[in-house]
């Protein structure tokens, strides 16, 4: 009970501050303030140690909803974690989550974003193996791994900001944009957001994440951390906006859409199929981003937080439900026995398919709009209106096997709905309806203009339409007995484009066995027969001599030490 107690208090208390936070953002967005907070640890002469904190709308904002989010997810877990024997341990890892994404977010300076983002990255490890099972091991491993290639970006992004005399990256973002040293730290920049962000070919660490408690899904791998590397991005967009770079990101995340959307349409994993769609909206972020509406970009990031986090919450209660089973097939009929909590279920994939007026919709079809009035390669504009619809096929796909059909699992099943569970799902129920509005009206005090044909405004229905109609096809073709060659090609696209192959077989396998095979010719080999016995038999054989010389002849051992009394006065001398 007194665990249960502190749970609720955190959760309150993280709720006030995220609440106060929200409006202190709206303040600073509507007086346009910037303010730089510096705090002096130690000066000495001409060295001295200073942390310094940007506070301005964006970041305020950011830390607001993360805040939220995380109350939502330890009040749920209040609950979900009740008989777990290490609950006090898992709200420790997500107070230091909280911890490191605020260091992160509101960081101007490289020092203080690497220990906000390696922060990121031990405390996620610690939650993906949290069950402490062989399938947990595996997945902490490929996701720390995936993401210390991030982390060694920012180490060089450090080591080459020592060419300007300084770490604070936001006073050389305009004045040395040209500057090529600055073209190279945006480029290991981009490298490290696409690593934290899972975009290809780091793609393959996100759906394996899902190992981790499905709270955890909620809070750090779906709304919050992942969306750390496009957070960094739109910081840097200044320096990068119109460059070769940006368009490499934007071929990149296009593909990252497309291969997890085809990737959900073809998963039966509850969490997977989430995760997934996590990873198609992470790319469409992406892309945006690298046209060059960043405020855009973060628009849908914060909307996207909001509809994905109550999507993972109603997920963990229908697998509590479920006896722990994540596979949709033996799913139907939830919305019969758990009304509250399907109604949330659908209302979340609703928001995310960019229904009208809802949360996803205010910055879905801008972000769509916006894509058709730039100037961008036909392949990736067909990529982006084809990775629509098939978030559209997927969600309607999810909802088909969850709630329309039969229960094919009902002997084993015992519905329950915890009261504790629900009262946070309202909280993000309530943002996920109204948030989209409110940070528009928030972010975009003045409208678009948009000048679109009325094919290409029609289009977007006519994309959604295609996708409804994909998914009930879908629904239901794992039924048809398909050739050898369909069912290859079936599985490359629902197994990510064996990407989680690449990165576990065919780059890890290389670097083990050169180390393999260092290790037995120089460590076990060559140096150690060579380097290590020689020089043993070397100083063995020059002390026999000396001992023989200073044994056998009292002349030679006195001229031996008169010698080295002589070089010692004359280094004496010397100095």
């Amino acid at each position: 009970m007194l665990e249960k107690n502190l749970y609720k208090i955190f959760s309150g208390f993280l709720l006030l501050i995220s609440f106060n936070l929200f409006i202190l953002g709206g303040v600073l967005f509507q007086k346009n303030l910037s303010i730089f907070l510096e705090y002096n640890f130690y000066s000495l002469n001409s060295s001295e140690l200073v942390m310094v904190f940007l506070v301005d709308w964006m970041s305020i904002i950011f830390i607001s909803i993360v805040l939220m989010i995380s109350s939502v997810v330890v009040l749920y877990s209040s609950s979900y974690m009740l008989e777990d024997m290490n609950k006090n341990r898992f709200l420790l890892l997500v107070i230091f989550f909280v911890l490191s994404m605020s260091l992160m977010i509101i960081s101007p300076n490289m020092i203080s974003i690497l220990l906000g983002w390696d922060g990121l990255g031990l405390i996620s490890y610690c939650l993906v193996i949290y069950y402490q099972n062989v399938k947990s091991y595996n997945a902490g491993m490929l996701t720390v791994m995936s993401n210390r290639i991030g982390d060694i970006a920012i180490l060089l992004v450090i080591s080459w900001m020592l060419n300007y005399g300084g770490w604070n990256f936001i006073y050389y973002l305009d004045l040395m944009k040209t500057d090529l040293n600055m073209i190279l730290i945006g480029s290991l920049v981009i490298l490290a957001g696409m690593t934290k962000s899972a975009q290809i070919p780091f793609s393959s660490w996100l759906p394996a994440a899902m190992a981790a408690p499905t709270p955890v899904s909620a809070l750090v791998h779906s709304s919050t951390l992942v969306t750390a590397g496009v957070y960094l991005l739109i910081r840097f967009s200044n320096l990068l906006e119109g460059s070769v770079l940006f368009m490499v990101l934007m071929i990149l995340s296009s593909l990252t859409m497309f291969m997890s959307g085809l990737g959900a349409c073809l998963e039966m994993d509850l969490k997977k199929i989430i995760a997934l769609s996590t990873l198609s909206q992470l790319g469409l972020m992406m892309m945006i981003l690298s046209l060059g509406h960043s405020v855009l970009a973060f628009f849908h990031l914060l909307t996207h937080a909001f509809f994905k986090s109550l999507l993972f919450l109603c997920a963990g209660v229908l697998i509590h439900s479920f006896k722990d089973n994540q596979d949709i097939r033996l799913m139907g009929s939830v919305s019969k026995y758990l009304p509250i909590v399907g109604g949330f279920f659908n209302f979340s994939n609703l928001a995310l398919c960019g229904i009208p007026f809802l949360a996803g919709f205010y910055s879905k079809d801008l972000i769509l709009e916006m894509m058709s009035m730039s100037e961008v390669n036909l392949v990736i504009y067909l990529l982006g209106y084809l990775s629509t619809g098939l978030t559209v096929s997927y969600t309607f796909r999810l909802l088909y096997w969850s709630f329309v059909s039969e229960l094919n699992f009902s002997s084993v099943i015992m519905f329950h709905s915890d009261k504790v569970m629900n009262k946070g799902m309202y909280l993000l129920f309530f943002f996920s309806l109204v948030g989209g509005s409110i940070l528009s009206w928030l972010i975009f005090v003045s409208m678009n203009l948009v000048f679109l044909p009325i094919y290409l405004k029609y289009m977007i229905l006519f994309v959604m339409t295609g996708g409804v109609i994909m998914g009930w096809i879908s629904s239901w073709i794992y039924k048809v007995n398909f050739s050898l060659l369909s069912k290859k090609l079936i599985f490359f696209m629902g197994g990510m484009w064996f990407m989680p192959h690449i990165s576990c077989n065919v780059m890890s396998f290389p670097v083990f066995k050169m180390g393999f095979t260092m290790k037995k010719t120089m460590d076990y080999g060559w140096l150690e027969d060579s380097l290590v016995f020689n020089i043993k038999k070397i100083l063995m054989e020059m002390m026999s001599q000396f001992q023989k010389m200073s044994l056998s002849n009292l002349k030679m051992y006195l001229m031996i030490f008169i010698s080295w009394i002589a070089v010692i006065l004359f280094m004496m001398v010397l100095n």
